[in-house]
């Protein structure tokens, strides 16, 4: 009798499933909360999870901001962690106030004694809140994060900044849980200091940032800086406190899903942002993003009126829309627009939504960057934006990297803030033009995809593999 035996064939040892990895993404800035720095935390919790990373967000419950802008909060993934810390700082407007400084000229001696009693009580309270008034959300915030590591297994920190004082938040937690640290530097913090609204700019707070900087650089394990030449600057701050860590290049870029819903030829209606096609031979010149000392529209401004003053028949087909908040300098220099034959539309602040809407209503884009110290190391975040949208640009901007981009796309259109006469060419020239049928402008598309948050954030995703490889 023959008996069959049945052999099992070797077991191949199965994949390894990989774990997921989990980032606590430490932002002061994030929805609701409104403008051009909360995009990039918002864009890295979008897209990680394409790359293997969960993402568990840090920030503030009553956070003390300008602009809020809940039209953001649909972007997040529905899987998102979101912790809330409360921070001890007061109302924005009140906030501003006690920042302002006050005029003493012209008022009775009681008076400016007692307001110069509480000029001396602002400046103290000033110094002691460095580097920022956002220090006073710190003691909640390392609470609500030493819970968030103790709950749930994390494998890395990424603190993204201003505010500066948050990167202390990361440094804290790096040393309870010892996960590695990334700081990310949406602005240079020695640039914004001099440039940004509301910076101390006395010796002391100098002397005391400085060595505050030098102190959290030691304990990055990473940094991470918008452009390339801030990169570079950065890394020399490491190279000089001979500490290790690697500095990276992370732009912000554009994300192309957000111009699926923005329809550039019917009207839309959000939050009294009226956004209506232009008028048929109308040149619509589209400027979105606040106007402050490193964005001056003076040489803009400068150039249509000398438009005006040579061919006032273009100007007046001209629409100039400036889209976000404005300094009193800088509207005092936009109203001189008023005085020419050119329309002027002013709106101080719409959903990102809307603001995607005006970009796709517009004939042109305009790009601002000022001549001034360190903007050769500056790329304005909605430069992206600009070339996402496809549309001519005219870019003023001194020589550095903001023009090294702008120059790989619109050679044409770029200028520096003393070429008045030649932004005024550029002006007729595309006013003239403004008749002919409207389309988008070619532009590399492969080039332009490396700058699309995707890209980006999987740049991000590698870095961070690479962190929690070596740790």
């Amino acid at each position: 009798m023959t008996v069959a035996t049945f052999e099992p064939a070797p077991l191949e040892a199965a994949p390894a499933i990989q774990r997921r990895k989990r980032l606590l993404l430490v932002a002061y800035n994030f929805p609701p909360v409104g403008g051009a720095g909360v995009q990039r935390p918002v864009k890295w919790a979008k897209y990680l999870g394409s790359f293997g990373w969960d993402v568990t967000v840090l920030t503030t419950l009553n956070p003390s901001v300008p602009v809020r802008d809940e039209s953001l909060l649909a972007d997040l993934p529905p899987d998102i962690e979101i912790i809330r810390a409360r921070t001890w700082e007061p109302d924005y407007k009140v906030k501003q106030n006690l920042i302002a400084a006050e005029s003493t000229a012209r008022k009775g001696i009681v008076r400016r004694l007692k307001e110069t009693a509480r000029g001396v009580a602002k400046r103290c309270v000033k110094l002691a809140l460095q580097p920022d008034p956002q220090v006073l959300w710190n003691y909640h915030a390392i609470q609500a994060g030493t819970a968030a590591l103790r709950d749930r297994q994390h494998d890395a920190i990424l603190v993204t900044a201003p505010a500066y004082s948050s990167f202390y938040i990361g440094a804290a937690l790096k040393r309870r849980f010892g996960l590695p640290l990334i700081l990310d530097y949406r602005d240079e913090w020695d640039l914004s200091g001099k440039y940004l609204e509301n910076a101390q700019r006395d010796w002391i707070s100098r002397v005391v940032q400085s060595r505050m900087q030098q102190q959290l650089l030691r304990t990055a394990d990473a940094v991470v800086a918008t452009t390339r030449r801030s990169t570079e600057a950065l890394a020399e701050k490491l190279s000089h406190l001979k500490h290790g860590a690697a500095s990276h290049c992370i732009y912000n870029g554009y994300d192309a899903e957000d111009f699926e819903n923005a329809i550039p030829d019917s009207a839309a209606s959000h939050n009294g942002c009226d956004v209506l096609k232009p008028e048929r031979g109308t040149f619509r010149l589209v400027y979105t993003g606040t106007l402050w000392n490193l964005t001056d529209i003076e040489p803009l401004v400068r150039g249509i009126e000398h438009l005006d003053n040579a061919r006032p028949d273009l100007s007046r087909r001209l629409e100039l829309v400036c889209v976000g908040r404005k300094t009193v300098e800088q509207s005092a220099v936009l109203n001189r627009i008023n005085n020419t034959s050119a329309r002027l539309v002013s709106i101080d602040y719409c959903e990102h939504s809307t603001v995607l809407q005006w970009l796709r209503s517009a004939s042109g884009v305009c790009l601002l960057l000022s001549d001034v110290p360190g903007a050769e190391r500056v790329v304005p975040a909605k430069l992206f934006e600009y070339l996402a949208v496809r549309k001519d640009m005219l870019a003023i901007s001194p020589a550095g990297e903001t023009a090294d981009i702008v120059n790989q796309f619109f050679p044409q259109g770029h200028f520096t803030p003393g070429q008045v006469s030649a932004i005024s060419d550029w002006l007729q020239h595309h006013i003239s033009a403004a008749d002919l049928p409207t389309h988008e402008s070619s532009v590399d598309e492969t080039a332009l995809r490396e700058f699309s948050r995707e890209s980006q954030t999987e740049r991000l995703a590698e870095i961070l593999n690479s962190l929690v490889t070596q740790h």
